[in-house]
């Protein structure tokens, strides 16, 4: 989920006195004060100034938003003259073999990077006639020589000549989906780790995955952010809130406020959210500043043709090929284009159809930004993809606001009860869907 940006009024001032009584970094907390999820009265102004003064401030309800920290950011807000009163637990209680499982996994069953870079590997060398490894940039630590990872993508179908090839004119439809770009939202690369098995495994048997495979290439970047996962999973069972990538040059950011947001860092309509270097939705000093979001719009621009015009009320044609969904959590919905601004996309009437069949599957409330979040978001990924190609993407948030699996850090067990079963179909759906996603 994106942290909230509620309004674009003009709260500089306010800001301004927020970091003063602050010290700049309002979020910063004492490792041994356990963050927790605290509803804060305030107005959509009061919200913004919040995290403007680097609060993490998440979606809300009718007149308050959630906080992020531990009892010194309640203090923090009570200094403020805010009333926060308790929400949510963020942790979620492990199960009882939690420290006894395999290696690479954290919080209950949760894998790591290296997990997920071995899983391709061995995806790939299982199933040589199905699925085809690629690295398409690096991470900012990797850019930096400081360590850090390739970012990797896996292209699955049932190979025929010109199949899974980086091009625009290959002659399948193709579906992206891309997970954990906010790296604290765990159960996004744990879905995206179930569609790929489900798929590369289940073309012998399955005649649904079999036909997917055999009419579509279906791409997945399963870590779209991996410094910023290895972070959060440096915490072990008590994973860090990293959000953003691991760039720190900039702001003096220190623990979990450090990097860029980068799902505000894309180059379509990007610089209308947070210039606060330590706030959750900083979008950086440029547009597409960061390698991942380099690497991401590479391999967009390296399977999608281009298939809308540059004006805003330009739509994506009826012919128009491609889906894509970016996972995020949480909030239980279909966020539909535009997020940069409340006008709706001149697709509207068809994503809303589209949106309702993923929606068959998994029950969420499919709407643009205002209608389901209620906030704007520059500079994402799903805008960049139909925006500048006029593929048919669309974010989903997954899971509730509170509960065993709600949350960032849902109970790893939420993952095969509830998430998989729900938005299985919904994938399905989209793969389906690529060959003609506007004639649905």
């Amino acid at each position: 989920m994106a942290s909230r940006s509620l309004s674009r009024l003009a709260m500089a001032a306010t800001g301004v006195v927020l970091s003063a009584l602050l010290g700049g970094t309002a979020a910063a907390q004492p490792a041994a004060d356990t963050p927790v999820f605290w509803r804060v009265p305030a107005t959509a102004a009061q919200a913004h100034a919040l995290e403007n003064a680097g609060f993490d401030v998440e979606e809300g309800d009718a007149g308050a938003a959630y906080v992020v920290g531990g009892q010194a950011v309640a203090n923090q807000l009570r200094a403020l003259g805010y009333r926060p009163s308790f929400f949510d637990t963020v942790y979620k209680e492990l199960p009882a073999q939690a420290n006894s499982l395999a290696a690479d996994t954290f919080y209950g069953g949760y894998r790591t990077v290296t997990a997920h870079e071995n899983h391709l590997t061995a995806v790939a060398a299982a199933h040589p006639d199905l699925a085809t490894k690629y690295t398409i940039g690096q991470s900012w630590k990797k850019a930096q020589g400081q360590g850090g990872h390739d970012i990797q993508a896996i292209c699955l179908t049932k190979k025929q000549s010109g199949d899974c090839t980086l091009s625009t004119t290959s002659p399948k439809p193709k579906f992206f989906i891309m997970a954990q770009i906010h790296a604290r939202e765990l159960s996004t690369g744990e879905l995206a780790w179930r569609w790929i098995d489900y798929l590369a495994d289940g073309y012998a048997t399955d005649a649904t995955a079999k036909s997917i495979l055999d009419t579509t290439e279906v791409w997945v970047v399963p870590i779209s952010n991996p410094d910023g996962v290895d972070i959060v999973a440096s915490g072990g069972n008590s994973p860090k809130l990293q959000r953003k990538n691991a760039n720190n040059t900039r702001g003096g950011c220190t623990g979990t406020n450090i990097g860029i947001d980068l799902n505000r860092n894309s180059t379509f309509k990007w610089g209308g959210d947070s210039n606060s270097a330590c706030a959750e939705t900083y979008q950086g000093a440029s547009a597409g500043s960061e390698p991942e979001t380099q690497a991401l719009e590479k391999l967009a621009r390296s399977i999608f043709p281009d298939q809308r015009g540059t004006g805003n009320n330009d739509p994506a044609p009826s012919t128009a090929k491609g889906t894509m969904i970016t996972l995020h959590s949480y909030g239980n919905d279909i966020i539909i284009p535009w997020g940069f601004t409340q006008a709706t996309s001149p697709n509207d009437a068809q994503y809303r159809k589209l949106g309702a069949k993923y929606a068959a599957s998994n029950g969420y409330l499919v709407g643009t930004n205002e209608e389901t979040v209620g906030y704007d978001t520059s500079g994402t990924t799903d805008d960049y993809t139909y925006g500048t190609l006029g593929v048919a993407s669309v974010t989903f948030e997954v899971g509730g606001s509170s509960g065993t699996c709600g949350g960032f850090l849902p109970r790893y067990t939420c993952v095969d009860s509830t998430f998989w079963p729900k938005n299985k179909g919904a994938f399905v759906t989209a793969a389906k869907a690529a060959a003609a996603p506007y004639q649905q």
